[in-house]
């Protein structure tokens, strides 16, 4: 059983046996072949805004998990203005999905959401059993959070219209890697159903 300590400094009071990770698609896309990223990531990104849309609606705690740029002292707030007002290829991105106020965010230093972040913390306080991973690149920050999720006893999700990379057959691969290794559900976002996923995996009590 896990016990929640209600007086937590910077505290989750939310409670959900599913969580939704985006991961990285708040990004300038600034980067050599970023280009290529562009095109596949605002066609994830529609499918993710419709996902996230639906999880608000049903309670389901919504944590974006977001690379710092390699810059330890990033503001997450500065770096969705950067995004959104200076120019910057993955612009649309951040229109697509700007995080609301009651999102949870995570900046992380490497390629998995877990690797030296409060991750595990927030999911534990959460009382998380199932994730829905979603974001870029599929086979890189996405795989390998998932990857990390996998070895922590999580349920996954990995919705193959809400992930992309900067090649069709790199995503692919991907899933395939994670349907296989991983016993990942990649079923499309469209047809996931939220509700199936509350039931079948009750809340711990507090």
């Amino acid at each position: 059983m896990v016990t929640k300590n209600k007086d937590m400094n910077g505290n989750a009071p939310d409670s959900s046996p599913v969580a939704l990770l985006i991961i990285d698609m708040i990004n300038d896309l600034e980067f050599p072949g970023g280009e290529t990223v562009l095109k596949p990531a605002v066609a994830a990104a529609k499918k993710i805004a419709t996902l996230k849309k639906r999880a608000k609606e049903l309670k389901i705690p919504v944590i974006y998990t977001n690379d710092n740029f390699g810059r330890w002292r990033s503001n997450f707030t500065e770096i969705v203005d950067h995004c959104l007002n200076d120019g910057v290829r993955g612009q649309r991105l951040v229109e697509l999905l700007q995080p609301d106020h009651d999102d949870y965010i995570v900046l992380k230093p490497k390629h998995s959401v877990f690797y030296a972040t409060t991750l595990d913390a927030l999911l534990t306080y959460l009382q998380v059993e199932q994730l829905i991973i979603t974001g870029i690149n599929a086979d890189v920050c996405v795989q390998f959070s998932a990857n990390d999720a996998y070895m922590r006893d999580f349920d996954l999700h990995v919705p193959a219209d809400c992930i992309a990379s900067d090649s069709d057959i790199h995503t692919q691969t991907a899933i395939d890697y994670m349907e296989r290794v991983l016993h990942a559900d990649t079923t499309p976002s469209e047809k996931l159903n939220l509700d199936c996923l509350l039931e079948r995996s009750p809340t711990l009590p507090l």
